[in-house]
């Protein structure tokens, strides 16, 4: 196995994770087959209770693991399907060795960092870099680690010291190290300073760990005389130092990674220049450039809890992006906190309130995505009921569908107090109710998790044709509340007033997927759809909500009715 370690300096939120994907994308393109791992030294065992505002949003995978938002850009990049042990946290690590204590399987010995921490860390990376994940036979060729957080932080120091015995233990030939560090200007003096990965590289190479590369992250394009200066002070060939500047947009990464000639130092560096092609990016570069040109935009309404940090909906935001360059349109997000939509924010916050609200009304399409707890529930139902009285292109996701439910049972049914039974315990009209796979008392690991099918109840659905008049459908799954179990009446008093539960799960009991027939689309989803979209494989319910925004549904889905 060659092992590809991508390290950060300086500061975090550098890109590293889109540099590592970056990475996979031009090795891939070289005819190798590319495995990931992330590696998170926070104490946590998962990122399954971390807070949208701490970490950014929790990606779920197919086996239901809970992890960070880079493996979700591993996944669209390399076009993969990874699993939870991909995602490799200081609490699993310290969780395995103390369960071997606990058992004895140390013999009495004194259990510390070194050697049993770090041993762990090794045989857990070099086990799960075996496992395929292209659904191939064998392993792959190369497997690209990113280690979160930046050289010199405490608590990543034992995975420093494990990278560093790896590299000892696999050789030279096999081990490349990638240091992404910054390189800023100063407004006064308008100079590229070196400094900082300078120090960052000392303090790496202080810890037995010398890169081969430098990726640094800078606003314009390095100056010849600044990576002559860093090669001089870091040890690091200049032909070897990358320059990841800002472009239009992160597709352009693997492109300024291969005009660089980066697969050929890393190709060189690992020894696999002779089994490697020249990189193949022709329909990368397509991608890319066709994003760049689109002149023609979609406002979309995304109404959620968590709009003050974009990274929450990371992955719907990236399955938007993917509906919108299939239909040659960009994506223009107009941002509203749920709450600010609410009538008690008339008071408190008038202006907020109006510019919510104004906004709502110009968007073409309204999307409610996933979220837990009560804040902005109210606020989200007066978005599913703007929608769908409007004949607004609506899609509601997991929460979202939820709210759905709530507004037609209340604005439909009268059922003025209709609730779901995690935001009012009394009410008398439970539309969502608790379910029987959660726990009440534990947060992590509880909910429905990973993928599960989806089997329609009539390829007649907006729904089933969007995803080629399937007849079920495999998504990832994400959330402790369900549709219809403690009520089974509800369900078909819903369908009679006119609302259809189009998708069910392989019981019958779940509601998986609701459409309103006679509305330009609007569409809830009890999955996570944007969890499985890719560039160039666009997720269909996301598609149908683009399509639909801009009249073009129903001509793509008479054009799509043979299934091609």
């Amino acid at each position: 196995m060659k092992y590809v370690l991508v390290t950060g300096g300086v500061v975090s939120g550098l890109g590293k994770g889109v540099t590592a994907s970056s990475i996979g994308v031009v090795l891939k393109a070289c005819g190798l087959r590319v495995t990931s791992i992330k590696i998170d030294p926070y104490l946590n065992t998962d990122a399954g209770t971390m807070s949208p505002f701490e970490h950014g949003e929790v990606f779920v995978l197919d086996d239901g693991g809970e992890v960070d938002l880079d493996l979700g850009n591993y996944e669209r990049f390399l076009d993969v399907t990874l699993t939870k042990e991909n995602n490799i946290t200081t609490g699993k690590i310290y969780q395995s060795v103390l369960d071997k204590e606990r058992k004895g399987d140390f013999l009495g010995k004194t259990v510390q960092v070194v050697p049993h921490i770090t041993d762990a860390i090794k045989e857990r990376i070099e086990s799960v870099a075996h496992v395929p994940v292209d659904g191939k036979e064998g392993p792959a060729d190369v497997c690209v680690i990113e280690l979160g957080g930046t050289v010199g932080d405490i608590e990543s120091m034992p995975f420093i010291e494990a990278l560093r015995q790896l590299f000892f233990s696999v050789g030279h030939d096999n081990f490349c190290l990638i240091h992404v560090s910054l390189i800023p200007v100063l407004g006064v003096v308008g100079e590229q300073k070196t400094k900082p990965t300078q120090h960052s590289v000392r303090e790496l190479r202080a810890l037995g760990l010398t890169p081969h590369l430098l990726a640094c992250r800078s606003a314009q394009p390095l100056l010849d005389n600044t990576k002559q200066k860093l090669s001089q002070f870091c040890h690091v060939p200049a032909a070897n130092i990358l320059n990841i500047h800002d472009v239009p947009n992160i597709w352009h990464i693997p492109l300024l990674l291969r005009n660089q000639n980066a697969h050929h130092s890393i190709l060189k560096q690992l020894d696999l220049l002779s089994i490697a092609t020249p990189p193949d990016l022709e329909a990368w570069t397509r991608m890319a450039e066709t994003f760049d040109n689109l002149t023609d935009s979609v406002r979309i309404a995304m109404v959620g809890k968590y709009v003050g940090l974009t990274d929450s909906y990371l992955s719907v935001v990236k399955a938007l992006l993917h509906a919108c360059i299939a239909c040659s349109l960009k994506p223009s997000i107009d941002w509203i906190a749920a709450s600010d939509l609410e009538d008690d924010s008339v008071k408190s916050a008038p202006e907020a309130h109006a510019a919510a609200w104004k906004t709502l009304r110009n968007a073409e399409c309204v999307l409610v995505p996933g979220g837990f707890g009560d804040r902005g529930v109210s606020g989200m139902i007066l978005a599913a009921k703007y929608a769908r009285e409007n004949n607004v292109p609506y899609l509601g996701i997991c929460l979202g569908m939820q709210i759905s439910v709530i507004e037609y049972a209340r604005s439909v049914l009268g059922f003025e107090r209709a609730n779901s039974a995690e935001f009012d315990k009394e009410t008398h009209n439970p539309v969502v109710i608790f379910m029987p796979e959660g726990s009440r008392t534990h947060m992590g690991s509880t909910m429905r998790l990973g993928s599960r099918r989806t089997l329609f109840q009539t390829t007649d659905c907006v729904t089933s044709k969007l995803y080629c008049n399937a007849q079920y459908v495999d998504e990832r799954h994400r959330h402790r509340y369900e549709v219809g179990q403690v009520n089974p009446d509800m369900i078909e008093v819903l369908e009679e007033a006119g609302l259809k539960f189009v998708g069910k799960d392989e019981t019958g009991k779940r509601m998986e997927v609701l459409e309103l027939p006679g509305h330009p689309f609007y569409v809830g989803v009890q999955f996570h759809p944007e969890f499985k979209s890719r560039p160039g494989k666009p997720s269909a319910p996301f598609l149908g909500l683009i399509l639909s925004a801009k009249g073009q549904l129903e001509a793509y889905l008479n054009r799509h009715q043979n299934g091609s």
